[in-house]
């Protein structure tokens, strides 16, 4: 036995073998950490990079989460924000300004940027001069930029008037970026990144910059494919990773938001209600047991379940009450029309019994992208999710916006007509400038199109020296055979440049500079009878340099500025998005139409500026402001009593009832609203905004013209048939009496499905015979029933889906002002009962009269015309007012 070979004990083999395990371990540990941080910045911290949730199995090669200007914050999601205070090393800046908030308004967030994101908005960080976050990129290839955007208090500087450009090392992300309200912004973009990424922060000359929080994630090689079938159908587009993106949209069909705690990419997915263009022809489906199929490159990363499980389809014929079999489901969204779009649109049959059973085709901007897309067959059976990529190019994009349709084949083989859509994604692509925002470069200069300007120059610089060769030849020759008592003329100048009579006709020449100049867009603008024409140093000097502080509203169009004339006139001064060639056919709209139309109630214009690049329409002051605003808008608005609202519906109605009848020619509005029905210091109404007015073709009398409108307000029927008739106005001054009667917004995306949309919610309530539940309650109590229910009948007629069964203007504005007229008789009649409830205290007989009150308080009404006056019991004649 001695000297022999002692077997080893269990021990020690356990012990061994632990021993092993925890040297390979502390290995792997350091292997890993050396290959994510291998040659990092000189002062990298000892920060590890954070998971992106703890939910996720994916875990991606980068994740810097950054709480910008304060301390670490964690999500509900499980995510943390590492502080910047922190993790200093990657920024790069020459000041230390920081601001911090206990809380942020619910009012701050939406859907697109849900609440649960709060604690990121709550610290931020200024810059004053140029700054960075320089980050180390493990392993290269597209990352996630996310930008948290929300103005905080500060002392010193407001961030509601910073102006900065954000950008990479390559692409531009923000040019010249600011916010013009107190919303959160959350940017998202998808770029190519290296061995190290920079986020740079550079504030117009005289501003700042500043950011709240900031993320950087790699993405998964099967998030984006490199290649995608253009439109119209037929082609292919390669180098997709090429070029960096933008989130622009990320719909959830027939479902709720997807918040970053649902997402394995930390996404956010937002209801498709507010874009869905057909919803009266739209149903949900919804499925389970999604299933994914790795060989199409399709994993719960592409798009988590929860989108597949649910899916906007067609209802039936009879259901959408259409007389269309083949409608298309349609969406659409507003985009920058200089740019081009990645749309994805994400598929899962979760209504068939069969595979093939569901065949429909897809249309993007009215052009063809998949004729007869079978989805079973694609995805690979049923529940199966799958998805298809387009590239729209900016050429194709009209209207401003993409519009994404799906529909039936003609040849449905006897089967029901039936589509579907599950999910949708619009990105933007960066241009040319490898920019996602304007022409400008990471070098801050000008990328576009060359500008023809130093052509002009040198044209113009050859024909004035063709003239003056002319013009020496000219005097030349008069000079050889000029007169022999030539000295005895006034001037020279008389016998070298004859003037016809003798004299110079100086009214003929400041006409001509004056009648009439060059537009923007190249088109003569005859001033003569359009207003004065301003120039730009006068509309300086009324806005302090179009300050930030005088701005009173925003738009489409541009920024609207309150300002004063040298002569004490106040004025609206709503200027275009400067260096924008967008807007210039409604600018010039705006000035043709509102030249000819003078009414108390429509908003006067006073004239325009056409200089140096600027459209600038100069407006009477409405002091008090848009409609929406006094009725769910500031906290600090006074509630506008019953007859107020009567009042100002009315004036709105005469407004609009003059523009079909009282001008010239018929003129359809096409964006009736409530901030397009402003307010004067009295309160008198008057309709504004005619950039999207288009004059009646009375003999047809319809207009066939794009789509263009806003949403909640749109005519579904001039939406399906693209045909505009004055009975689009009306359905949309329809929406507009509900919802000065119900003190809520047209579109409440966060609502449930049945009361997102204000006229079909409201016609709900009418159907039932209880509209009263829904009236604002801070009026119920004032409304006699007389005038609730003919303001409620005239409002449900103008929602007539077909526009030959809704009535005229004329006929609208009778009502109202018998509306008006039966809520004063109410208020006079000397009540002996409690006025708490006062809608139900008047009734109303058969004749529409009111039961036990005053003849003598129906009294004529005197309409506001010239030449006319109209009793209410009259609406033949009511309908034939004209205002002044």
């Amino acid at each position: 036995m001695g000297g022999g070979h002692h077997r080893p004990t269990r021990a020690v083999y356990v012990s061994s073998l632990l021993l092993c395990l925890l040297l390979v371990n502390l290995e792997e540990r350091f292997v890993s950490a050396n290959r994510s941080h291998s040659n990092p910045p000189a002062t990298a911290p000892a920060v590890s990079p954070v998971a992106s949730s703890p939910t996720s199995s994916f875990q991606p090669s980068d994740s810097y989460l950054i709480n910008c200007g304060s301390s670490e914050v964690k999500l509900d999601d499980g995510r943390i924000f590492k502080s910047d205070t922190e993790t200093s090393s990657y920024l790069s800046t020459n000041e230390d300004i920081q601001t911090t908030a206990d809380s942020i308004p619910d009012t701050a967030f939406t859907n697109s940027t849900p609440s649960s994101l709060m604690d990121v908005y709550k610290a931020a960080r200024i810059f004053t001069s140029d700054s960075k976050y320089l980050l180390y990129i493990a392993e290269p290839g597209k990352h996630w930029i996310r930008l948290y955007f929300y103005p905080l208090h500060h002392d010193k500087y407001d961030l509601k008037t910073a102006v900065f450009t954000v950008q990479t090392d390559k692409y531009v992300l923000l040019h010249d970026f600011s916010m013009d309200d107190s919303k959160v912004v959350l940017k998202e973009y998808l770029v190519n990144a290296t061995q190290r990424l920079s986020i740079v922060f550079k504030p117009k000359k005289g501003s700042f910059a500043f950011i709240n929080a900031l993320e950087i994630e790699g993405v998964p090689d099967e998030l984006l494919s490199d290649s995608a079938s253009s439109v119209p159908e037929g082609s292919t587009v390669n180098g997709l990773s090429d070029f960096a993106l933008e989130v622009s949209y990320r719909l959830n069909m027939g479902g709720p938001t997807i918040t970053p705690k649902n997402d394995k990419l930390a996404r956010i997915w937002v209801p498709d209600v507010p874009y869905n263009m057909f919803p009266q022809g739209t149903e949900v489906a919804t499925g389970k047991n999604i299933k994914y199929r790795p060989e199409n490159k399709m994993t719960r990363l592409v798009a988590p379940e929860m989108i597949y499980e649910t899916a906007d389809r067609m209802m039936s014929e009879e259901q959408a009450q259409t007389t269309l079999p083949n409608f298309n489901l349609s969406w659409s969204m507003s985009v920058d029309p200089t740019f081009s779009y990645l749309i994805r649109l994400h598929f899962c049959d979760i209504v068939s019994n069969a595979i093939h059973e569901l065949v429909f085709n897809v249309y993007i901007n009215g052009l063809i992208g998949i004729s007869g897309l079978d989805i079973s067959d694609k995805a690979g059976g049923l529940a199966t999710a799958y998805y298809t990529d387009f590239v729209l190019d900016s050429s194709a994009i009209t209207n401003d916006s993409v519009m994404v349709q799906v529909g039936p084949i003609t040849n449905t083989n006897g089967g029901t007509p039936n589509a579907i859509l599950n999910g949708l994604e619009v990105m933007k692509m960066s241009n040319i400038a490898d920019s996602l925002d304007d022409l400008y470069g990471v070098d801050g200069l000008y990328k576009g199109p060359k500008s023809n300007k130093l052509k002009i120059v040198a044209i113009t610089g050859l024909v004035l020296a063709a003239v003056a060769m002319l013009f020496l030849v000219f005097v030349c020759v008069r000079w050889k055979n000029r007169p022999q008592d030539w000295q005895k003329g006034k001037s020279f100048s008389r016998w070298l440049l004859p003037i016809p009579g003798g004299k110079t006709n100086y009214s003929s020449r400041k006409s001509s500079v004056f009648g009439s100049r060059k537009s923007k867009s190249g088109i003569n603008v005859y001033t003569n009878g359009l207003g004065k024409l301003f120039t730009l140093n006068e509309l300086q000097k009324a806005t302090q340099n179009f300050n930030e502080e005088t701005v009173i509203g925003v738009g489409g169009f541009g920024k609207v500025f309150v300002g004063t004339l040298d002569d004490g006139t106040k004025v609206a001064i709503k200027r275009g998005n400067h260096g924008s060639e967008q807007g210039i056919n409604e600018f010039e709209t705006e000035i043709q139409m509102l030249s000819k139309l003078r009414h108390r109630h429509l908003v006067s214009l006073i004239g325009f500026c056409d200089e140096d690049s600027e459209m600038i329409l100069v407006y009477e002051y409405m002091a008090n402001g848009p409609l929406r605003d006094h009725l769910y808008g500031p906290a600090n608005k006074p509630t506008l009593t019953w007859k107020q609202r009567l009042e100002i519906c009315i004036g709105a109605a005469r407004g609009l009832h003059y523009l079909h009848t009282g001008a010239a020619q018929g003129i359809i509005h096409r964006d009736v609203k409530t901030t397009n029905i402003l307010l004067d210091e009295n309160f008198v109404a008057k309709v504004a905004d005619f950039g999207l007015s288009k004059a009646a073709a009375m003999d047809q009398g319809y207009v066939s013209t794009a789509v263009k409108g806003s949403f909640g307000y749109l005519d579904p029927e001039y939406y399906r048939r693209q045909q505009l008739t004055e009975k689009s106005d009306v359905y949309s001054f329809g929406v507009v009496l509900f919802e000065v009667l119900c003190a809520r917004a047209v579109i409440c995306p966060g609502l449930p499905r049945d009361q997102v949309c204000l006229a079909d919610w409201a016609m709900q309530w009418y159907e039932k015979g209880m509209i009263e539940q829904i009236v604002d309650p801070k009026i119920a109590g004032t409304i006699c029933e007389g005038s609730l229910k003919k303001f409620t009948e005239a409002a449900e007629k103008c929602l007539a889906e077909y526009g030959v069964d809704r009535p005229s203007m004329g006929d609208v504005l009778w009502n109202l002002e018998y509306s008006l007229q039966l809520q004063e008789a109410s208020l006079q009649i000397d009540q002996s009962e409690d006025h708490t409830n006062f809608i139900g205290l008047e009734k109303v007989n058969e004749t529409g009269e009111l039961a036990n009150s005053d003849p003598n308080l129906a009294v004529a009404v005197a309409a506001e015309s010239d030449d006319s006056n109209v009793t209410v019991g009259s609406q033949a004649n009511a309908a034939n007012v004209q205002g002044r």
